[in-house]
């Protein structure tokens, strides 16, 4: 008898510590590994997947989240239904550094922080890293590597096509980088990025249209080939003669900032302005204008 109720007292504080620690686990809900999160970072590549011009990225959006909202919700089918639906909100984002957007949000969800928390985070967030993102990348760094490596595999260099392969490379493997940091930053990652957005988007922004201006003068070239006789032996090219005095690249110059006036202002179909952009250099070239 003696020997059955020190067993007895033996396993009592062994329930009651092993009590303690699952409530410790379900009060910081930390169920997801490093390489969980590594694996959501690469799984970001999915965020084009399914896109539409209803809700953007949405689809993708959710695929990326999934299998982590699945491991953090898995005894709790409500809350798994409601986190979904939530994820499937309108969304569109920078592709590149959105691991940041996931890893802070999933952070969030493993916190079970307030479901209209976690949405107005994300809806005010997006949009900021969206601006950062696609000024760095896309308006920057990618249109000035693409053109130091199309000339050089112009000239015959096949380092242009192998640079270029192994710089996107590099932005592909990076991404846990950014996952991780707003996974482990949590909600402190918020006053952070809205104290810093703004000064980093708009030097992004600056420097971006900067490359681009650069660029469309580079790039873009209309000459018309008219010429008016003066007398027998003149001949006035209107290109050369008339508007490159005036204005050199008048033309490229008046094109472009009309194709942007239709895009911003008249929210004119990007399709259609490159269909009509083809359509006028076939037929002017037919006619011998251009």
């Amino acid at each position: 008898m003696k020997t059955m109720a020190s067993n007895d007292m033996n396993q009592a504080p062994q329930t009651q510590d092993q009590s303690q620690t699952q409530d410790q686990t379900q009060t910081t809900g930390h169920v997801l590994t490093n390489a969980d999160i590594t694996k959501l970072a690469y799984r970001t590549v999915l965020l084009q997947a399914g896109f539409n011009y209803e809700r953007m990225q949405a689809a993708g959006w959710l695929l990326t989240q999934l299998p982590c909202l699945k491991k953090i919700y898995k005894d709790d089918k409500e809350q798994l239904a409601a986190a979904m639906s939530d994820n499937l909100e309108f969304i569109n984002t920078s592709p590149h550094i959105v691991g940041f957007l996931n890893g802070l949000l999933i952070a969030m969800e493993e916190a079970h922080e307030n479901r209209s928390t976690i949405k107005g985070l994300k809806v005010a967030l997006f949009p900021p890293i969206a601006g950062v993102g696609d000024a760095i990348f896309w308006f920057t760094l990618l249109p000035i590597l693409a053109g130091i490596c199309s000339s050089m595999a112009l000239e015959g260099n096949p380092t242009g096509p192998v640079l270029f392969f192994l710089v996107y490379l590099a932005l592909f493997l990076i991404r846990p980088l950014w996952t991780h940091l707003g996974y482990n930053l949590g909600t402190k990652a918020v006053s952070m990025l809205s104290d810093a957005s703004l000064h980093i988007s708009k030097a992004a922004t600056v420097l971006g249209c900067t490359v681009i201006g650069g660029l469309i003068a580079s790039y873009v070239h209309i000459t018309l080939l008219c010429e008016v006789p003066i007398n027998d032996t003149v001949t006035l090219n209107i290109q050369k003669d008339f508007l490159d005095k005036i204005f050199p690249n008048l033309l490229p110059f008046g094109y472009v900032f009309l194709l942007y006036f239709l895009l911003t202002k008249k929210r004119a179909n990007p399709i259609v302005l490159i269909v009509i952009t083809f359509v006028l250099a076939i037929v002017l070239s037919f006619f011998g204008i251009l």
